[in-house]
């Protein structure tokens, strides 16, 4: 077949709507998790002893911080570059959310930016927040495999800690994410078995859960309402103030500050790149300053060319300075 039929079948293939059925396994574990997340909320309020619920919600901010700092903002958008001590930390940080791996999440968010809005966003924001944040997770892509075909994942397929999770996932996760966990109040401080279970893996689980899948739905939150008008009818706004989050995201997806629960530079994870850049583990964080967004301006000016086309070359983008002390002082908003 020639690369133009090529073309011509992949174009077939994202123009057609997908017909969506129930996946029914992942409808009953999800049944499942949530029903022991409720057994396990009443246990934090009842019997279970504070520490083991300290446990669960210091280990779900790990697991959290795998899904913003290590699966979003450095392997599906490259907003950093990561030493491979950092790149295994995150790794197993983000196995311990037990969501998917690594590789399939980044494949999964991909394909939502490059589809963003349109009847193959499986988050797409024209039908609803419940839709996107919970009805897409649990239907089947009949034809996944030729959609998943279209993106690009030659650098995440070049990144051997990415695919050693890929590999073992199902090893590594049942470890990680759910014995470890369970394992440690109950040898440690001779909490049940049964209220470690529902507390540190049942209800943790879920709410982390969640977490990731607000990384793809937050713009039903934080976003302009559909259809309101009363706006600046321009994406350089979003550029110029960072407000409205989730615009700005998918206009300059790469931006390391950006937060993924309505914040711009001051979230936790922001901090924590910052953190590992001043040890010297993060390196090449890409932002946009003053500076970045003068010059892609007087290029669009010269060239005619879109601001956010000029703001996304490489010569434009900004990266912090190499100084480790400004790390720790976070941008501030234009």
């Amino acid at each position: 077949m020639s690369s133009s039929e090529n073309k011509a079948a992949t174009t077939d293939v994202t123009n057609v709507r997908p017909s969506r059925e129930m996946n029914w396994p992942i409808v009953l574990y999800y049944i499942h998790l949530h029903v022991g997340a409720l057994i396990g909320l009443y246990y934090v309020f009842t019997e279970a002893r504070v520490i083991t619920t300290l446990l669960a919600i210091f280990i779900g901010l790990l697991s959290v911080l795998g899904a913003t700092a290590g699966a979003h903002r450095l392997w599906a958008h490259r907003s950093y570059s990561a030493s491979t001590p950092l790149r295994v930390l995150l790794m197993i940080c983000h196995t311990a959310l037990g969501q998917c791996s690594i590789y399939d999440w980044v494949l999964d968010h991909r394909f939502h930016h490059k589809h963003f809005g349109t009847d193959l966003d499986p988050y797409n924001i024209k039908h609803g927040l419940l839709n996107a944040h919970l009805l897409s997770s649990i239907k089947k892509w009949p034809n996944f495999r030729q959609l998943a075909a279209t993106i690009d994942m030659s650098d995440i397929e070049a990144d051997p800690v990415v695919m050693f999770q890929k590999r073992y996932y199902w090893v590594l996760m049942p470890v990680l994410c759910i014995l470890l966990p369970w394992n440690a109040p109950v040898e440690y401080w001779k909490e049940s078995i049964t209220i470690s279970l529902f507390v540190v893996v049942f209800l943790r689980c879920a709410v982390t859960l969640h977490c990731a899948v607000l990384i793809n739905t937050a713009v039903h939150i934080w976003g302009i309402p559909a259809g309101d008008t009363s706006y600046m009818n321009s994406n350089i706004i979003f550029i110029l103030t960072k407000s409205y989050w989730p615009h700005y995201h998918y206009m300059m997806p790469w931006d390391y500050q950006t937060g993924e629960y309505g914040n711009y530079g001051k979230g936790c994870t922001s901090a924590f790149i910052r953190i590992w850049a001043a040890i010297g583990w993060a390196t090449d964080l890409r932002t946009v300053d003053t500076t970045c967004i003068r010059n892609a301006l007087m290029t669009a000016t010269k060239t005619n060319r879109s601001a956010k086309e000029c703001l996304c070359d490489e010569e434009n983008y900004s990266r912090q300075y190499n100084e480790t002390e400004q790390f720790l002082t976070p941008s501030k908003s234009l």
